[in-house]
């Protein structure tokens, strides 16, 4: 019902810095929560950034001071920046999201991912 495409991945040095997007789409009466998690290979996925429709954010202790969640309700679309990237960044970065339908059902979301590569 939803579609949830990101965008921003890359190849970068490790200091460098990246900007995730994620838009939506779809059957959306509101979005409750947006969301970054990772997966690194032999890793268990993990939360990296959320924020919920009141702007609360909450980040892994791994990436805070470091990375920056925001969003904008306009266009149903969250961002993360991501500074001073460290190898043990890299990962396929998936945009999550919590929905509440027109029919009034709540439904979770995922996009396809997203590869980020830091290199040392």
């Amino acid at each position: 019902q939803v579609q949830l495409v990101e965008s921003g991945g890359g190849l970068v040095q490790a200091g460098g810095s990246l900007r995730l997007s994620c838009a939506a789409s779809g059957n959306i009466l509101t979005i409750r929560a947006m969301g970054w998690y990772r997966q690194a290979p032999g890793k268990q996925r993990e939360l990296v950034a959320g924020i919920t429709s009141g702007g609360i954010t909450n980040y892994a202790e791994s990436v805070k001071g470091r990375f920056t969640i925001s969003r904008d309700d306009a266009k149903n679309t969250v961002y993360l920046q991501m500074n001073s990237l460290k190898p043990e960044d890299t990962a396929v970065y998936y945009c999550n999201a919590a929905i509440t339908s027109r029919s009034g059902t709540y439904y979770s979301s995922w996009g396809q991912g997203t590869q980020v590569t830091v290199s040392s």
